[in-house]
């Protein structure tokens, strides 16, 4: 009975964590696509995608366009590095 009971657990833990980690890749291509757009005019692109990319990841949206709608996105807009300016691109 115990080793039924111990295969059972572990075929619970690897499930549990394998619709997990789809979840974590699904929200990261979401992420990937709308900070593309948004970084695609950008100066410094690399840096662009880096803080949208953490910006989205927490707010889970993406203004739409390469500049401005951040009215779109309420905690996208009011995040704010720590000398107080806009974190989000």
């Amino acid at each position: 009975m115990k080793p039924f009971v111990s295969a059972f657990m572990l075929m619970a833990l690897v499930l549990l964590s394998s619709s997990f980690l789809q979840i974590t890749m699904a929200g990261s291509s979401f992420c990937d696509s709308k900070c593309a757009v948004r970084c695609s005019k950008a100066g410094l692109p690399d840096r662009c995608l880096k803080y949208c990319g953490i910006c989205c990841e927490e707010c889970q949206c993406v203004p739409s366009g390469t500049y401005g709608h951040k009215d779109e996105c309420p905690c996208y807009r009011d995040k704010k590095n720590s000398k107080g300016d806009p974190k989000c691109p």
